[in-house]
């Protein structure tokens, strides 16, 4: 049991980099991520397509991260 839930946290963590490293970057600098955040927030830039996907999936992937490194952690 512990075997397989180490090989599924490796292969979360594997994927969750690869998506991460998929994403473009919303803007660059300190004020980018400031004005990026509000643009997000109110609705002026919306993810399309592929970059809806990947936030979807890079969601998913980091929930499964954290829910296996639990279950690793209390199985140990």
């Amino acid at each position: 049991m512990q075997t397989t839930l180490q090989i599924l946290l490796t292969i979360f963590s594997v994927g969750l980099i690869l998506v991460v490293l998929l994403q473009k970057g919303k803007s660059a600098g300190l004020s980018g991520a400031i004005s990026g955040g509000a643009e997000q927030l109110f609705g002026k830039t919306k993810a399309r397509g592929m970059e809806l996907v990947l936030q979807r999936v890079t969601i998913g992937l980091a929930a499964g991260f954290f829910i296996l490194a639990i279950l690793v952690a209390v199985f140990r």
